[in-house]
């Protein structure tokens, strides 16, 4: 079973750009399924970006695209969020989330109800 732990966020101003990390307390993140999810008050926690459990395979939610970049690196044993152009309306606590391995060469992005083990969540907040 992993723990994940996330750093990285911030007060920015638009436009601005951000690098959220999500790490492994325990347990390696190598054979995960791995994601960026987000939340605001009031409402359901939204899918950002994916990535495979294996090979390199990503997806993003349309608000997103081309602005964040999901990447890992299994040998710091780390996910990260590249946020770029970042906008008012990102402002969220962001949550790393990893699925379960498979046990078998599975080269899809998870399906948000696959994620298991979640962060704690980081704060972001942009300023107009």
């Amino acid at each position: 079973q992993v723990q994940l732990v996330e750093s990285g966020g911030g007060l920015v101003q638009a436009g601005a750009s951000l690098r959220l990390s999500c790490t492994a307390s325990r347990g390696t993140l190598e054979d995960y399924g791995l994601g960026w999810f987000r939340q605001t008050p009031g409402k359901e926690r939204e899918f950002v970006a994916g990535l495979s459990w294996i090979g390199r395979a990503t997806k993003y939610v349309g608000s997103v695209e081309g602005r964040f970049a999901i990447s890992r690196d299994d040998a710091k044993n780390s996910l990260y969020l590249e946020m770029n152009s970042l906008k008012p309306e990102d402002a969220a606590v962001y949550y790393c989330a990893a699925a379960t391995p498979r046990g078998y060469g599975d080269y899809r992005v998870p399906e948000p109800h696959e994620y298991a083990y979640w962060g704690q969540g980081t704060q972001v907040t942009v300023s107009s």
